[in-house]
Formats: C-alpha cells, sequence, structure tokens
C-alpha cells in the first residue's frame, strides 16, 4: 500500500510539472503575440526621436532614482545580516546584494538571486546556511513589498484597464484582495505566532520579529515604488502614477511566470497593452528603452567591474586560509619544542 501511494504521488508530481510547463508555454505565446501584433504599429523613427529629446537633466534625475533603487534594494541583505548575526561588513554585504542584483535583472534569478548570491558570499566566509537565511529574508521583502503594492492598487481599482479589458476589472479586485490577506497573514504570524520554525517545500523558515518584517515591507513596496517612478518619469506627464505603478507590478509578475531574463518583450508587451488607450505606442517604447538602459545596463556595467573586485577578494581571502592551514602544523611544533 505504501509502495502504491508512493507511486501516485510520483505520478501526480509528474503531471503538476508537465501542467506547469503547459501553462507557461502558453503563457508565453501569447505574450510573444501580443508583442508581434503591437510593434506592427509602431513608429520606429517616432521612437528614436523620443529618446532624442530626453533632457540632460531627466536622464540624471532618471539615474539617480536607478541608484537609490539600488541602494533600497541592496539594504534587504542588511536585514539579512541583523537576521542571522553574521559578522561581515555592512558595506560588503551591501556590495554583494548590488552585484546579484544587477545580475539577476539582466540574466534571471537562477544566475543572480540564487548562484551568485551563494559563491560570493561563501567565498566571503558565510556558511551555507547563512545564506540560504539571508536569501530568504531578501526574498520575502521583495514580494512582501510587491504584495502590498498590487493588492492596494488592484482592490480598490487603481489601474485604469482599457475598455476591453474592463470585464477583468472585478477578478483583479479579487486577486487583490487576496494578496492583501496574505500580506497581513504573514505580518499578523510575525507578531503573534508562537510556532517560528516553519517548513516551507523541505526549506526551514524562522519568522522574524514584526519589527524586522515591518521593515523587509517597507523596503520592499520604496523599492517597487521607485523602479515605477523611473518610468513615470520617461513618460510624458499627467498619467495615474498608481496605474504606472501597477502596470509594471504585472509585468513583473508576467516576467516570471515566462522566465524570460530581465523580462525582455514580457515588460514591453504588458505596458504597450495597458497605456495605448492613453499614451502614442512609441512614446511608449522610447520610455521602457531608457529605462532598460538606466536599471538594467548601466548598473549591470558598475556591477561587473565589482564583481571582479569581490572575486579578487574571495580569491586572497582562500589563498590566506589555505597559507594559515598548512602554517598550523609547524607553529604546533615549534610549540611543543619550546615546553
Amino acid at each position: 500500500m505504501k509502495a502504491n501511494a508512493t507511486a501516485n504521488s510520483l505520478t501526480r508530481q509528474r503531471w503538476l510539472g508537465w501542467a506547469k510547463r503547459a501553462v507557461t508555454l502558453v503563457f508565453f505565446v501569447l505574450v510573444a503575440a501580443l508583442l508581434v501584433t503591437l510593434m506592427r504599429n509602431v513608429d520606429w523613427p517616432a521612437v528614436a526621436e523620443t529618446l532624442r529629446g530626453y533632457a540632460v537633466l531627466t536622464l540624471l534625475a532618471g539615474a539617480g532614482i536607478a541608484a537609490a533603487s539600488y541602494l533600497v534594494f541592496s539594504s534587504y541583505d542588511l536585514l539579512g545580516k541583523a537576521y542571522t548575526g553574521h559578522a561581515l561588513p555592512a558595506r560588503r554585504v551591501m556590495l554583494v546584494a548590488f552585484v546579484c542584483y544587477a545580475f539577476n535583472l539582466n540574466l534571471g534569478a537562477w544566475v543572480g538571486s540564487l548562484a551568485m548570491r551563494y559563491r560570493l558570499y561563501t567565498r566571503l566566509g558565510l556558511g551555507v546556511a547563512t545564506v540560504t537565511r539571508v536569501l530568504s529574508v531578501s526574498l520575502i521583502a521583495n514580494w512582501l513589498g510587491y504584495m502590498l503594492l498590487a493588492g492596494a492598487i488592484f482592490a480598490f481599482r487603481l489601474l485604469e484597464l482599457p475598455q476591453s479589458w474592463e470585464i477583468g476589472a472585478a477578478g483583479l479586485q479579487v486577486v487583490g484582495v487576496g494578496l492583501l490577506v496574505v500580506s497581513f497573514a504573514y505580518l499578523a504570524a510575525c507578531r503573534f505566532s508562537r510556532r517560528r520554525l516553519w517548513q516551507v517545500r523541505g526549506h526551514e523558515i524562522v519568522l522574524p520579529p514584526l519589527r524586522l518584517a515591518l521593515l523587509q515591507a517597507a523596503l520592499g513596496a520604496l523599492n517597487w515604488t521607485l523602479m515605477a517612478a523611473l518610468i513615470y518619469l520617461l513618460l510624458p506627464p499627467g498619467l495615474f502614477f498608481p496605474g504606472i505603478l501597477g502596470i509594471l507590478l504585472i509585468s513583473a509578475i508576467a516576467g516570471v511566470i515566462t522566465h524570460i531574463p530581465a523580462g525582455l518583450g514580457v515588460l514591453e508587451a504588458v505596458f504597450l497593452a495597458l497605456l495605448q488607450h492613453q499614451v502614442a505606442p512609441s512614446v511608449v517604447l522610447a520610455a521602457l528603452i531608457g529605462y532598460r538602459a538606466l536599471y538594467f545596463l548601466l548598473p549591470l556595467v558598475v556591477a561587473c567591474l565589482a564583481y571582479l573586485a569581490l572575486e579578487r577578494r574571495g580569491r586572497k581571502r582562500k589563498r590566506e586560509a589555505r597559507r594559515d592551514t598548512l602554517a598550523a602544523p609547524g607553529r604546533a611544533e615549534t610549540k611543543a619544542e619550546d615546553d
């Protein structure tokens, strides 16, 4: 009977895996078809003209917003430092987080959030278990902030949908309420739950104190707001900022579903579809190209240089540790002779 139950469980997991792949593929095809349809009507010379029309002060302000966003995101790992109590200096923690965030945005979560974080932190002396806990704090901060913002915008219908999409407004509102319920349930658990250790898919999660959880929510929400502020800056004046933020949040989850690095094409498809009734497609595309240059490509260049510096420090630390290990027997023999 136990063997049959195991076989049934494996079969169910296999079918769930195939279903997940099928949904992802369908979603990817739909986004691609939507993007092709929208791109046919784009006036590319007008896109180039809009890009050339950005004032230097506007681009500098955009770079400042991007820098502030990266600073906020890097602070997620400072929460992880407080949560785990590890001894790495704060400036090095923020440098690692910055590098990982830039690579994560451009190359995907498996490279930035996972592989690179484990590599850099372990080379700097942290154990795998500690890195996992730092990563969990960072991920929860990011998505807790997301859920609070998306929940509020969707629940209160702050996102203006095209007329052809109005049928989905009620469903989006239900999703928003659900996101708010999950977010406040997490905060309530951090405050009131007597059980602090939870198992989620084989991973141990220790609930942080409420103060740290509130900082997670605040920093996460602030980071998403800054990202939307950069796009808002590059779009024509007069648009409703919560609406721009809501579109960014929808495009972010669409990018996660399709697993496309940097959400390439997904971001554009969602913004074009939801802003086509307010802004010319050429203007939207110009704003998103500027956004990608300031928020994705420019930080990636800086992150590559910072990554090389961190790798060099990691190699130096490894050599010093090996030298100390080799010298240890000699020191022990000298001490024995002295005795």
